[in-house]
């Protein structure tokens, strides 16, 4: 008994932060943008707006302080809305509103005998209107031969000639990503803007997954298009998608494995009455829309289908040129899009891309919007008892200043603990818009304790 108690004591001194804690706020027009569920004493926490939301201060971001009365504030954001600005006289505008809310979507038309240069129709979104609204003119110019890209080509036969309006389509090398619109457009004689073709990024090693393996890898590294699948030990079950894909240097999303007896059922309702079915976890179904001849699909993964079960409408509607996000690489574009189609956007230098990297055409608007935020160096790493920082030959690291040190955005630092203990979780920390993520702890091994001295 008294050996239990003092490694509950070693474990107690090395991890624990304090007893006042906070527990987690209610979110009105926002969500939570950094994990956890209780936070000590002047822990932060860190909320986003929910698209067509901002804060009192007009961000799509806010933070709240974890004190002893409480929380500092509410987290909460507010509706966000567009003005129309001064617009020309020839131009036509539909449809006509007091306000607009960010979602919303403007067409345009010229008056007889003029033709449109510019987009057809704009959308309201986070930071304004986007792209510019048109323009009216009596007479358009024709373009030439469009404009080679980079580590891409035209996808389809060249003209000489292209009438105002025009669309040209473009793919990239393989090897080599797209990063804003596939498409080009004549605009009175002159083309909109090239997207850009970068060479993927490879990835690094095989991504862990807790309680899971991955199925006869191969050794590292991974290029572009390389998949990996997983499984999980014994008494445990995958949810999500079984395999990983290498996609410009990155992992798309991990699977988790849950313990077997806690997967989740989902539901299925019938549309010709009201019985409601359950499905247990990785069970197939197909069924079939109204007005629809095809099947669909769909797995039930601990508690929600992959993909979605729904019947929509069979009409789809088309949305505007893509916008020109704030910081991004230039897009501009004055084509639309179809329903499902994806765009994927680039940030610019010194900056990086929050939430989803793709906009996404539904429903006639684009959703998924991302942010392009200037990347935020972090200062020392935190301290472990019982630790050090393992050294770095990296110079492109460390930034240093006369003041202190600042470790750039994306940068990773290791631990490594001193004889007789061990690292408890990871054994690394990274910094992510100046903060570092949570230290792991040296706790004692086979009920080792005692002071530790730095030499």
């Amino acid at each position: 008994m008294w050996l239990l108690v003092n490694v509950i004591l070693i474990l107690w001194a090395s991890c624990s932060h304090g007893q006042e804690t906070c527990d987690m706020p209610v979110f009105v027009n926002a969500r939570l943008k950094s994990g956890g569920t209780r936070f000590q004493l002047n822990d932060q926490l860190d909320f986003e707006c929910y698209d067509g939301y901002e804060s009192r201060h007009g961000r799509s971001m806010g933070s709240i302080v974890c004190s002893n009365s409480g929380w500092s504030d509410i987290p909460m954001c507010y509706e966000s809305n567009c003005r129309i600005p001064q617009i020309e006289k020839y131009l036509i505008v539909e449809p006509k509103k007091e306000k607009y809310k960010v979602g919303d979507v403007l067409k345009f038309s010229c008056r007889e005998g003029l033709t449109r240069v510019g987009p057809d129709s704009v959308q309201c979104y986070y930071f304004g209107w986007s792209p510019n609204f048109p323009t009216c003119k009596e007479l358009v110019k024709s373009c030439g031969t469009p404009p080679q890209l980079t580590n891409g080509a035209v996808n389809e036969t060249k003209k000489e000639k292209y009438e105002h309006d025009e669309v040209v389509d473009y793919v990239c090398n393989p090897g080599f990503l797209m990063k804003g619109p596939n498409k080009i457009q004549c605009v009175d004689g002159i083309w909109t803007t090239l997207p850009l073709c970068i060479e993927a990024r490879t990835c690094g090693n095989t991504p862990g997954l807790a309680y899971g393996y991955a199925l006869g890898s191969s050794a590292p590294p991974y290029h572009h298009g390389d998949s990996l699948e997983f499984n999980c030990k014994e008494t445990f079950t995958l949810t999500g998608y079984r395999s990983v894909t290498c996609v410009g240097g990155k992992w798309t999303q991990l699977p988790q494995c849950v313990a077997t007896n806690h997967s989740g059922k989902c539901k299925f309702s019938q549309l010709s009455g009201n019985e409601v079915v359950e499905f247990d976890h990785n069970t197939s179904i197909s069924y079939k829309c109204r007005r629809r001849l095809e099947y669909k699909y769909s797995v039930c993964i601990n508690g929600r289908w992959d993909p979605e079960v729904a019947c929509p409408e069979l009409q789809t509607q088309s949305c505007p040129p893509p916008p020109q996000i704030p910081n991004a690489q230039d897009m501009t574009t004055t084509v639309n899009y179809q329903d499902g189609g994806k765009i994927s956007i680039l940030c610019q230098e010194d900056y990086v891309i929050q939430d989803s990297e793709e906009v996404v055409c539904k429903g006639g608007r684009w959703q998924s919007i991302p942010r392009c935020v200037e990347k935020i160096p972090c200062s020392q790493p935190p301290h472990i008892e019982h630790g050090i920082m393992r050294a770095s030959n990296s110079s492109e690291e460390r930034e240093e200043t006369f003041n202190s040190s600042l470790y750039v955005h994306g940068t990773k630092l290791s631990y490594i603990c001193k004889d007789g203990f061990r690292i408890s979780g990871e054994d690394g920390i990274t910094c992510y818009m100046g903060k570092w993520s949570s230290p792991p702890c040296c706790v004692g091994e086979d009920n080792i304790s005692g002071p530790w001295y730095d030499e």
